[in-house]
Formats: structure tokens, sequence, C-alpha cells
């Protein structure tokens, strides 16, 4: 393997970028994905609190578990969504992300307050004893406090020095519980000197999260990530846990409840509801495979739990549990921001949480197909469409109208994040690039046989990295690496690398880099002999792929893009505009706007693809699917 050295041709930085000829048809298709998704849930007297995320605005919502029913439901002015919720008395405290908001709802009058703000993201919040509030944020990892009584906010500062999560977080009289990642800490803070130790025992240091925290009085449990362990702690002695390991396999804990002797936890991915009792762990059962236990809740003989988008009634005697969707109880769907594009002959795919929304091109209907989990990436090969899913990196597949979902399986390796797709025909392999797990490094091509259904997991490929980007042509995969591996992680590397990856000798070709501290190659594209790498600070790098050679360069825009083939030609988004990439043989590539003003909110990276029959483009407009006609 060879590193190549770059030579170019570039643009001149700050150049202008034409308006192009074509006069384009833009029809909006509606909501590209509506969904109602929630993370979290708080009891107050007899209603069910929740919120949405992920669409704007966010709905506070109240469910009444006896009459089914959303009974009371408002916006929040800021917002993207909530991981964290307590209450104090009847009023009720959310903490939200981006910003890191805090409201205060009074529950008795639906009257919301924004009482603080915490940074962008709030990952965790409790209340004390002594009625006040504390919270857990990202990415700073710190702890603040909020007095209710005067208004006043205070920092205990980072839990821990170098990390950046406070993902669970409890408190008694004298002592802040904060579970921390993305190295697993339970970081002990006193409340009155802001001293602290970690209590998590030395040989749990592996693990990337204490991702779930419940205490009460005494006791205090945790759940850690990704191994579906929960620790149970006497907090007048936490130097000798319990460790309760749950028996499915599973690698999360999503939800802990105390109630007296018992404690119930609810894990995933099998979305599994289990109750811990006298040293022993009882499976109750599961309401559908990859349900996510947002909060578990057990009155009497009632154990009911709050789902993404359902509140269920577990029947001890039977096993079974009954459920309420959210959504048709009255927290309808809203257009969420996206994660995924895809077009088949009979339809459009859109992904987002928990769900893929198929859009139906001849009916002009979409549906929308349940997915334990988020499909970030969905390749249509043939008759079927194979999905990439976070987490726990697993692969599944189904036909183009959402129906026969199955799971092929897990990537593993530790890996956590699909993060681009690809077909190679030549080889009927289904390629798949990952980030590893929170914290970990080296990122893997996946080789997905479609032909044998065998696996070929190649970690490390991309030197030092995680593999952003992956297209493929005769038996050779390109891989566009990213410095930074994973959350958590610093990079090794000052600049991202390009890889040619033979993939029936399992070997790789050649290595480059052929932009200078270019962090990510967020996309590639083989187009006419040449191969299109874009980067995530706008630039553009055009390589021989026999070589990795640069042959020339140019300036995108100032962020990440996507690329797709069309018949008439190579065009990209950027998420503001549509572009069209036309090569030059004598110099850098010509770029010029297609479709201006698209304002596209989406979760991640910009997304676009082509219709089957390669006449139009497919992508976002705000939060709709638009499609783009009369290109030529």
């Amino acid at each position: 393997m060879s590193i190549s050295s770059p030579t170019s041709t570039a643009a001149p930085a700050g150049a202008s970028i034409p308006v192009g000829t074509e006069t384009p048809t833009v029809t909006s298709l509606g909501p590209a994905s509506a969904v109602t998704s929630t993370s979290v849930a708080e009891q107050v007297g007899d209603r069910i609190w929740t919120i949405t995320s992920g669409v704007s605005p966010v709905q506070v919502g109240a469910f009444d578990p006896v009459g089914k029913t959303v009974d009371r439901k408002f916006s929040l002015p800021t917002g993207a969504g909530a991981w964290a919720m307590t209450h104090i008395g009847t009023d009720l405290y959310i903490g939200l992300y981006t910003p890191g908001d805090v409201y205060k709802v009074d529950t008795t009058t639906g009257t919301a307050t924004k009482v603080a703000q915490f940074g962008s993201f709030v990952w965790s919040i409790a209340a004390t004893p002594d009625g006040k509030i504390v919270a857990g944020t990202y990415p700073d990892g710190a702890v603040h406090e909020y007095d209710p009584a005067t208004g006043a906010t205070k920092s205990y500062g980072a839990a821990i020095a170098g990390e950046q999560y406070v993902r669970s977080i409890a408190a008694d009289a004298t002592t802040i519980y904060a579970g921390v990642g993305t190295k697993a800490h339970l970081i002990a803070i006193d409340r009155a000197t802001g001293t602290r130790r970690d209590v998590l025992p030395a040989k749990y240091a592996d693990r990337t999260f204490v991702a779930t925290l419940a205490l009460d009085g005494t006791k205090l449990a945790a759940g850690l990530s990704p191994t579906g362990t929960m620790l149970v702690f006497d907090t007048a002695d936490l130097s000798n846990p319990v460790e309760v390991q749950t028996p499915g396999g599973d690698q999360y804990v999503t939800a802990i409840t105390l109630d007296g002797d018992d404690i119930y936890l609810g894990t995933r991915p099998s979305g599994t509801l289990y109750r811990y009792r006298d040293n022993a762990v009882t499976r109750l059962g599961s309401p559908y495979d990859g349900a996510y236990f947002n909060r578990i809740f057990v009155e009497g003989s009632t154990i009911r739990a709050e789902l993404t988008s359902q509140v269920v009634d577990f029947d001890e005697a039977s096993g079974t549990f009954t459920g309420t969707d959210l959504g048709q109880a009255g927290l309808p769907p809203a257009p969420e921001q996206v994660m995924a594009l895809a077009a088949t002959p009979s339809s459009v795919l859109v992904s987002g949480k928990a769900g893929v929304q198929i859009h139906d091109l001849a009916a002009g209907t979409s549906t929308r197909t349940f997915l334990p989990g988020e499909a970030k990436t969905m390749t249509p090969v043939g008759k079927n469409v194979y999905l990439g899913v976070y987490t726990l990196a697993r692969l599944w597949q189904m036909k183009p109208d959402g129906t026969d979902l199955h799971e092929l399986g897990q990537i593993g390796n530790e890996q956590t994040r699909p993060t681009d797709a690809a077909y190679d025909d030549r080889s009927q392999t289904w390629l798949v690039s990952t980030e590893p797990d929170y914290g970990k490094y080296d990122g893997t091509l996946v080789e997905q046989h479609l032909d044998s259904g065998d696996r070929e997991v190649h970690r490390g490929v991309v030197p030092h990295q995680s593999v952003r980007s992956v297209t493929t042509a005769d038996g050779i995969a390109f891989l566009g690496g990213a410095a930074r591996n994973s959350l958590g992680t610093d990079p090794i590397l000052p600049e991202a690398t390009v890889v040619a990856f033979d993939l029936r000798r399992n070997r790789a070709l050649w290595e480059t880099a052929p932009l200078s501290l270019a962090q990510t190659y967020s996309d590639l594209v083989l187009y006419r002999g040449r191969l299109y790498a874009t980067t995530d600070d706008g630039r553009l790098a055009v390589l021989d792929p026999r070589t990795g050679k640069l042959v020339t360069s140019a300036t995108l825009g100032t962020g990440q893009s996507r690329l797709t083939i069309a018949r008439s030609g190579l065009y990209g988004t950027d998420n503001k505009r549509v572009f069209k990439i036309m090569p030059n043989p004598t110099g850098a590539p010509t770029v010029s706007t297609v479709v201006d003003g698209l304002d596209a909110q989406i979760y991640s990276y910009p997304l676009i693809t082509t219709s089957y029959d390669g006449n139009a483009l497919y992508t976002i407009k705000g939060r709709d699917l638009v499609r783009i006609g009369g290109l030529r």
C-alpha cells in the first residue's frame, strides 16, 4: 500500500459559483417523514407526561392511562427534543437539547416557563430531596444545579476531566451521582463541597457509559453499556455493588425503576422487560421486537411503560402487553429531520426515528413502516432494499413497499453507526461503512454477500479512522475516512485519507490524503473514469481511481456535500442548494447551481438521490421531499 502525494489544479478559494442554464421543475411530495417519537416520560399525579423529539416545534403531552388519550398538549418555543424529565410536586421540569433549555411546567395549569439554560444539550435531570434540580450536560460533561425557590443556578463543572457526557444523574440529600461516558465512570459529587470520587469499580472501566441511574432511599441502580449490565449499590457503602447481568445478550439498559425490593428494567435491542427480585432476574416479556423503554411505572399491581411512540400496560398473569399509540391518542405525527433517502421503481424511501416513510409514486401517498432503530443507509438492490441501522450497526432487509422487514444480523466489532453503503455488481456484495461505538477507534468496511449470506468485516481498513463513505466498481471499494473515529475520541491523524480496497484479494491498493487537512471525506462517486470525493469543509477532490493521484480540485461551498449521478450528469447538494458538476478536461470542474433555497432540515449529512429511471433527482427542501425534473 502506498500513500500518494497530491498535485492540484484547484479553483481559487472563494471563487464565485455560477447559476446553471437548466430550467428544472421542482415538485413537492409533502413531508418527507412524519413521526411521533419520544425519548423520555415522567408521571405526575395521574398523567404520564412526555415530549416529542426531532420535530419542530416539540410537543409536550399528558397521557391519561384510563381514558387512553393525550388530553393536554402544548408546544415549547425552543428545543429540538428532550431526553430529560423530573418533577417536584405538581411541577414538571424538562431538559431540552439544541439548546439546553430547562422548562418548568405547572401541570395544574399547563403553563410552561423557561427557567434556565445549561449549554447546548441536557442529557439527564433529577430532583433532590430538598427541592432542587440537578442536570447533566453534553458536550462539556458537566453537572449543574437550579434552585426553584430562588432561581439561582450553579455549576459543579465537568464530572471528570476529558469526558463529554453526563448521560444519567441522581441525587440524595448529600450527593449527586453522575453517570459518565464515553469512557464509563460513576462520579459521586459532594453537594456541599463539590469534591468528587469515581465509585465505579475498576473492572467496569472498559464500558462506554453509565447510561441509566435510578435512586430510592439508599439503593442506587446503574445500567452499563454496551454489556446490558446493571449494578446495584448501597449508597451507605458504595464499594461493593451487586452485579446483575441480563440473560438475553442485550447491550443496553434503557430504563430502571425501583419498587421496594423489586427492580424493573427494560433492555435493548430486544426490547425486553425484566424484574430483579431476590437475586434473580425474571424475563417478563416484550411488547414487540426492538421496543425502547423510556420509562417504567409501577403502581401496586399495575406495570406500565412509555415507549418511543406508545404507552403499554403489562398483564403479568397472561404475560401480555396492550398498547396505545400516542399518535392516535392525540399526539399526532409531525415532520421530522430525516436521516437517509433512496429511490426504487415504485417508491421513494425516507428514514427517520424508528421507521421508514414509504412514498408510493403511483398513488401519491405515503405510509410508515416501523423499524427498531434508525436507518442511516438504504440501498435498493433488485427487488429488495437493504438497511444499515443505528444503533448496534444492525443490517436489515425489506421490500420497497416496506413489507417483509427482517434482520440479517449485526456487524459487531465495536461498531454502532452505519455511515454509507453501496452495491458491487461484480461480487453481488452489499458494502457498508461504519463508525465505531462511543469512545472507540477504527471503523469498518463490511461485505455482506447477498448470494451466500456470508459477512466479512474489515476493521481498520482506513487506518486510524472511521469509514465515512464508500463507492465501488468492478470489485474495488473506494473508502473515505473521517479523522475523528467516534464521539468522545480525539483524532489520531491530522487529516483524513481515501483508500482503494480490492474486495477479491482483501487488501488495500492505495491510500492517499489528497486535500490538506481535510477531516472527513463525506462522499465518494465514480464518474466518467474519475473518483470524486467531497470534504466536510466544502472542497472537491478529483482522483485517478487507478492510482489515487489527485487530478484536480474545486470549491463546492463551505460544508458537507452528497453527490449523485443522473442521466444528464453529476449532481450534488449541500442542504442549501442542488448543484451540477461539469468535468473540465483541462482544469478544475465547473460547478453551477441548479436549485437554490433548499434550507434542508436533515439530521446529519446532506441527502440527494436519483430516480430509478435516471431522469430526476429527489432531495429535501425544509422538511419536505421534493422531485427535481427537467434536467439536461
